[in-house]
């Protein structure tokens, strides 16, 4: 059935006089005064105030399962010593939840005063009434975590002092503390999709570690049609999509006429994180001695080209982590040795060099604006004399480099409009702006968050604003959405 928002209409950058957009099956067909009355007496009218009209948004970087647990697990990120998240897990426990491990997320111990310590978290659970709980507690990064004595003993892990995992040690045991029987948690990530619709968002890129074709053909076929999926692949996974024959950006077959799932491309993490001082790093981190005192390198050059390489014989971009600017470093070179296309993941600090490297390779920079505004302290402290290379948005963007835009969720919150944010800001919570210069234009960063134009010919995945972005002043942020719209269909809406 033909379809069209009519009567007062605004059109990306607000146009002098509202304007009409005619959509039909799932496509704009026409843009302008007329367009509505072109559509005919029997085209749905919707009229839309004047509010302004831009494309759907996309994360190009997340992980749906974590941020699906993470939206119903304890909220340790306000943390601001061991001690408080302590406090915080002592809290949670005597109301007596009955969760058999209870998991929280988001500590970022950095800068805390004390460092974390197993005994802490066993007291705290004591002075709730549950001696001997499983407590769990997963970084804000997602690199490491901070285990009590009775979750080591019921994850196989040998005991130690401070009771954290880090890196490869905590990836190995993640998976078990996070299962959830797969029913539950498709109606936790379909409910995590409907919210971000809610945002304008249209697509994400899915990084998650598991076997993303097998759950995401379940979900769709389930009714989770909120979004539109770019399925990432791992090592452990990438002999799925060889052999159906999948290229990134193919629609994945088995799911029915929605063709909402893309192929992704191959996702590997090469280092690890600032926070967690593990992101692979020309300099030693400050008062770290030893072989990881510039970091971890969790796959060298020397696994690192063959495996992009093979992704790329078989029609696969590849997705590189990369934090540290060895990291990164590494990871160009790992372009250019094994010819793979793609994106780097996060490119947090990088070499002067490296900047000019990646238009002339013509890598992705893939970047997290709000991580800069979470880690601004940890990085002045230990990237110290180094923050003037730090999440250099300007500098990519002036090097011509393409940029797209994501939250790494639940690193930060499935919102790209925080993004937008502290992109063009480089401010959060009433702060002055960090290193100003490598802000970017509202242009520039919606740009890099959308993958459509409102033209007639293109899909019809749009969002709905109830404020004007370009106005000066706009609470970029918290701008209100008044609906989405993903193939012509409404996926929420307050109108």
């Amino acid at each position: 059935m033909a379809r069209t928002s009519a009567d007062g209409v605004r059109v990306s950058r607000p146009a002098a006089e509202p304007v009409d957009v005619h959509v039909r099956d799932g496509r704009v067909v026409a843009v302008g005064p007329d367009a509505a009355r072109a559509a005919g007496a029997r085209a749905e009218r919707v009229d839309l105030g004047g509010r302004v009209v831009v494309p759907g948004l996309w994360d190009a970087h997340t992980h749906m399962d974590q941020w699906a647990l993470a939206r119903r697990r304890l909220d340790v990120s306000g943390a601001r010593s061991a001690a408080e998240a302590a406090r915080l897990v002592t809290e949670r426990l005597a109301r007596g939840d009955g969760d058999e491990v209870l998991v929280g997320v988001g500590f970022r111990d950095g800068l805390w005063p004390d460092a974390p310590d197993v005994a802490l978290l066993d007291e705290a659970a004591a002075r709730a009434g549950h001696p001997g709980a499983a407590v769990v507690l997963v970084s804000g990064d997602v690199h490491c975590a901070w285990l009590s004595t009775a979750a080591l003993r019921r994850y196989g892990v040998p005991w130690r002092a401070d009771g954290v995992l880090r890196e490869h040690e905590w990836f190995a045991v993640s998976p078990r503390v996070n299962v959830v029987a797969p029913h539950v948690l498709d109606a936790w990530v379909d409910e995590s999709a409907r919210a971000a619709a809610a945002r304008g968002v249209v697509g994400v890129v899915d990084l998650e570690l598991s076997d993303l074709l097998t759950a995401w053909r379940r979900r769709i076929a389930g009714g989770t049609r909120s979004l539109r999926v770019s399925a990432g692949v791992w090592p452990d996974h990438l002999d799925r999509p060889v052999a159906e024959e999948l290229h990134t950006g193919d629609v994945v077959p088995g799911q029915g006429d929605a063709a909402l799932l893309t192929m992704g491309p191959l996702k590997v993490i090469t280092d690890g994180s600032l926070n967690t001082r593990t992101a692979y790093c020309h300099d030693p981190y400050p008062g770290l001695t030893g072989p990881d005192a510039r970091g971890v390198l969790s796959v060298p050059p020397d696994r690192l080209v063959p495996l992009m390489a093979h992704a790329h014989r078989h029609g696969l971009r590849s997705a590189i982590h990369a934090i540290g600017d060895a990291a990164n470093t590494h990871a160009l070179d790992a372009f250019a040795a094994s010819g793979a296309r793609g994106s780097i993941e996060h490119a947090q600090l990088l070499s002067p060099g490296d900047v000019a490297r990646f238009a002339e390779l013509g890598i992705v920079a893939s970047v997290q604006p709000e991580h800069a505004m979470d880690d601004r302290d940890v990085a002045d402290h230990y990237w110290a004399g180094r923050t003037g290379r730090a999440f250099v948005l300007r500098a990519l963007v002036d090097a011509g480099v393409r940029l797209t835009l994501g939250s790494d969720a639940p690193v930060a919150p499935l919102d790209p409009w925080q993004a937008v944010a502290s992109a063009v800001d480089r401010a959060r919570d009433g702060r002055e702006p960090w290193h100003p210069e490598q802000a970017i234009d509202l242009d520039v960063a919606l740009g890099a968050s959308v993958r459509s134009r409102v033209e007639p010919g293109q899909v019809a995945d749009l969002a709905v604003l109830d404020a004007d972005p370009w106005a000066q002043g706009a609470d970029l942020r918290g701008l209100p959405v008044a609906a989405t719209m993903l193939a012509g269909g409404w996926t929420a809406s307050r109108l």
